[in-house]
């Protein structure tokens, strides 16, 4: 220990430049220490970006369902009216190539749809389920011009005869003023009618009977209609 006070005591001078060195190096360790600070924040920064990228938005994700809601419901307004369908049958008709692309782009669209908004939290699903939903209300937009177009054209003079009659038939087995006999009468004609020309959906029959069946008092449910 001596030998080496003894040494700096002669060595003083030496002083200055260490302590300037040291100085030097502190603040390469500190500006080093801050690079390196920035770094990690900048990184998780992006990781945490990232992360958000590949989260679905729950408000995009709700937007989408409503969409899909309101296409359902254009088309449940054809499933559960018997009428409606009667003045645009091609919307139940699977014949018709754009009725079938509909009915499947409904069918994917479904098939694709989450059980909430925030069960959807992947990109890739929240594509998939968008790319659905919008083939979906493109393709019932499609069919519903085309159905509005053609109405009952692709019918014979005599099966739009049989169809109107059936359209008034219907309106008074709805009908309250008219009596129980009426409306029972004119049911099963309107199913007559209809047969053969009209493939009508189960929920469509079922949603007829519903109204019809309270009109024509207990035990007299009407008929199913034959589905042909």
């Amino acid at each position: 220990m001596r030998p080496l006070m003894e040494f700096l005591s002669d060595k003083w001078w030496m002083v200055f430049p260490l302590m300037a060195l040291a100085g030097r190096w502190a603040g390469g360790w500190r500006r080093g220490a801050e690079r390196r600070y920035r770094r990690r924040a900048e990184l998780d920064n992006l990781r945490n970006q990232a992360r958000e990228a590949e989260r679905a938005s729950v408000a995009e994700v709700q937007s989408l369902m409503d969409t899909h809601d309101a296409s359902n419901r254009r088309w449940l307004d054809y499933e559960l009216d018997v009428g409606k369908l009667i003045d645009f049958p091609m919307m139940t008709d699977v014949r018709e190539p754009l009725t079938v692309a509909f009915l499947r782009a409904k069918r994917e669209a479904d098939g694709q749809r989450p059980p909430s908004a925030e069960h959807l939290t992947s990109l890739s699903g929240l594509d998939a389920y968008r790319q659905a939903v919008n083939n979906f209300a493109v393709a019932l937009d499609v069919a519903e011009r085309e159905a509005r177009r053609i109405r009952d054209s692709t019918f014979s003079g005599p099966e739009r005869e049989r169809l109107a009659t059936a359209r008034k038939l219907l309106m008074i087995a709805e009908n309250h003023a008219a009596t129980p006999a009426e409306r029972q009468a004119a049911y099963k004609r309107a199913r007559r009618e209809l047969d053969g020309l009209i493939v009508l959906p189960d929920a469509t029959v079922a949603a007829l009977e519903e109204k019809i069946a309270p009109q024509l008092g207990a035990g007299s449910r009407p008929p199913q209609f034959h589905q042909g």
